[in-house]
């Protein structure tokens, strides 16, 4: 078997299961945020249940609109906190945590062979640490509430086999950038991706998050790459529990629907167009755009080593006149590490604007919204119609490092060409 379904055959009780196969599985454990857990704590109050299955399993985190913006926020905010509250759920709150999908890793709920479920589709973002992850929808997250357990289909597996070495200033987010406009959106739907090849291996923890984080813009059920050493150094002072990961590797005679090749020794910047993420071009083919604003951030590429490049690009340099530059770190843990390295004040002396660790402008909050006719170059994960603000606005998604060049030039810029 492959990492995916060898984790799904613990999950359900069995010793092998198979491509198409339904199992009924227990979860590890289930995250929801302030947008999906209101949703998920009013239906579990339907089925009639007094207690979750496992209040040590149950994590709730305040992330995509905080501080609350407005009183009907507000009140259910107050509402996840009397549930946190009544349930002895663990609920990071506005200042605790950050973003879920960083917080999650960051506090041991994520290692090697668990099955972890959200109530956020970016929840693939997990399976970097050869966990199997996959978002699910507020009345499944209830069920899981009451009864530890869902069901799925086993998926079939695509592999991307990744060799070759990084250019300068290309990134892990250029790489599935690339990957999803070759795909599609659609060329992935309920399967399980697994990155594989010496590019995957060499690559860093933060790195596998954002690849894995974006599996789902290809209709992915799940992204997920081996666990190494790598992934032990990040998880060892965190995790309360021994995690193995030499058992969570997919066999060698593992059967994969196709295994699709990727060479990135030759990559260059990519960048998304609007208003698909699989609208992708080298950015020497998408022509001269001029940018109202620039964000560095998300669940994507807020974490410390993406606003290091994005440091490194703007030190002693200044925000274009008439773009707003809004740089938002995807955790506390990471705003603080920003702080010790001195990469907010290269920020804020650039002129940009940092911000609490928060979801920010990337799911239409409170922070960064377009107007009408705007246009965001962003590190975020999708730039559909209205994501951002206005549905008359236009989202480019991108790296840090062609963010931050952008943002100095006021237009879409390759950050290799800023050193010429």
């Amino acid at each position: 078997m492959n990492i995916s379904e060898k984790i799904l055959a613990k999950a359900s009780g069995k010793t092998v299961v198979h491509p198409g196969e339904i199992v009924d599985a227990n979860v590890d454990c289930i995250m929801v945020h302030d947008l999906t857990g209101p949703l998920a704590i009013e239906a579990f109050k339907r089925i009639g249940v007094s207690q979750v299955w496992n209040n040590k399993e149950v994590v709730i985190i305040l992330d995509h609109q905080i501080p609350a913006e407005s009183v009907k926020m507000a009140e259910l905010h107050k509402m996840l906190r009397k549930f946190a509250k009544e349930q002895a759920i663990r609920l990071y709150d506005v200042g605790e945590g950050g973003i879920c999908h960083q917080v999650m890793p960051e506090k041991g709920y994520v290692s090697p062979g668990k099955l972890i479920v959200g109530a956020d589709s970016h929840t693939c973002t997990y399976g970097a640490f050869g966990a199997f992850a996959t978002g699910i929808g507020s009345t499944e997250a209830a069920a899981v509430f009451a009864t530890g357990k869902l069901w799925m289909k086993v998926p079939e597996t695509i592999r991307f086999n990744v060799e070759g070495k990084f250019p300068k200033y290309v990134t892990p987010k250029d790489l599935v950038l690339s990957i999803i406009g070759k795909v599609g959106v659609d060329g992935a739907i309920y399967k399980s991706v697994e990155f594989t090849g010496q590019t995957m291996r060499d690559m860093s923890i933060a790195g596998r998050m954002t690849v894995c984080n974006m599996a789902v813009e290809m209709g992915a059920k799940n992204g997920v790459v081996e666990p190494d050493e790598a992934t032990r150094k990040f998880l060892t002072g965190r995790v309360a529990n021994k995690f193995s990961i030499e058992e969570w590797r997919s066999d060698a005679e593992a059967k994969y629907e196709k295994t699709i090749e990727v060479n990135i020794a030759e990559l260059e910047p990519q960048v998304a167009c609007p208003s698909s993420v699989d609208n992708v071009k080298p950015i020497s083919e998408v022509g001269e755009v001029e940018v109202n604003q620039a964000f560095v951030g998300s669940c994507t590429n807020g974490r410390i080593e993406d606003l290091q490049v994005a440091a490194q690009i703007m030190k002693g340099k200044k925000v274009k006149s008439g773009v707003r530059c809004l740089v938002i770190p995807a955790s506390q843990e990471v705003y603080a590490q920003a702080l010790k390295e001195g990469l907010v004040e290269v920020f804020t002396e650039a002129g940009a604007l940092m911000c609490g660790a928060t979801c920010g402008p990337c799911l239409g909050g409170h922070i960064g919204l377009l107007a009408s006719g705007e246009t965001c170059i962003s590190t975020s994960n999708r730039n559909f119609i209205g994501r951002m603000g206005s549905p008359e606005a236009s989202v480019y998604l991108a790296s840090p490092a062609v963010v931050a060049a952008s943002a100095l030039t006021g237009k879409l810029t390759d950050p290799r060409k800023l050193e010429v």
